[in-house]
């Protein structure tokens, strides 16, 4: 699910779960699992990565219309868990997006340090409610610290996606290479910055990226249960099963 590319002490997870890298259960798990093992292993920074035309499609939608409630409650908590892996993450980590990145996927970029896309005609955004789920504050966080208020208000609300020029020019992502050279460019953007004075910088790190801990941090119970209600509401049901019928085309 998860294959881990060494580039010295720079270390690259690629997601591995064809075609889209659809994130379920079984993918995210594995994601938690190497982010909190890559410093015990000589990590010093690390890349999230995923397919050449698709990072990750966001949460598999059929898998998780076959769970129960106890399931579906397990798998979101999951997600939200890599979430939070990546913002506490004790070493910096790049999104090197090569293609297209929706909805889960763009949450996870949002949690990086840094995030690089390919030139071209990709797509990255938070389209959740064109599928009919709210966003939670949590995630709207994320966008707004990144786009600020009124334009994540705008994009958030709409479901928006935008191709990388104008993702770029919002402040979505931090730059843009050619494709097939996004792992490429995060090694050396990590290259640089772990050039710098070790704890110093750590350090520093660590205070500018306390507020996306604890945005994340405070999406509990309570919060998970209020997101999880809305998965059987009528209009959430029937712009999944759209979605679905999409899908099987």
């Amino acid at each position: 699910m998860i294959e881990v590319i060494r580039h010295g002490y720079i270390h690259e997870l690629r997601m591995a779960r064809p075609p889209v890298n659809a994130l379920n259960d079984d993918l995210l798990g594995a994601l938690i699992e190497a982010i909190e093992a890559a410093p015990a292993h000589g990590a010093r920074g690390l890349i999230l990565s995923g397919g050449e035309k698709v990072f990750s499609g966001g949460m598999d939608v059929p898998y998780l219309l076959t769970l129960d409630r106890a399931g579906l409650k397990a798998c979101w908590s999951r997600f939200f868990g890599a979430g939070r892996a990546l913002a506490r993450s004790p070493i910096p980590v790049v999104a090197a997006i090569a293609g297209h990145n929706p909805a889960g996927g763009c949450v996870l970029a949002l949690c990086c340090d840094y995030r690089i896309m390919a030139r071209g005609p990709f797509r990255i955004g938070l389209n959740e409610t064109q599928v009919g789920l709210a966003v939670p504050d949590a995630i709207q966080f994320l966008l707004r610290r990144v786009v600020g208020p009124h334009r994540a208000e705008r994009l958030v609300v709409a479901g928006a996606m935008v191709e990388s020029e104008q993702a770029l020019q919002y402040g979505m992502v931090d730059e843009l290479t050619d494709a097939g050279e996004v792992v490429t460019r995060a090694v050396r953007w990590l290259e640089e910055l772990l050039a710098l004075p070790s704890g110093p910088m750590l350090a520093t790190r660590a205070l500018a990226r306390a507020d996306v801990i604890a945005a994340l941090e405070g999406f509990a119970e309570p919060e998970l249960e209020w997101f999880i209600s809305g998965w059987d509401s009528p209009d959430t049901q029937a712009a999944l099963k759209i979605l679905m019928a999409r899908l099987k085309k």
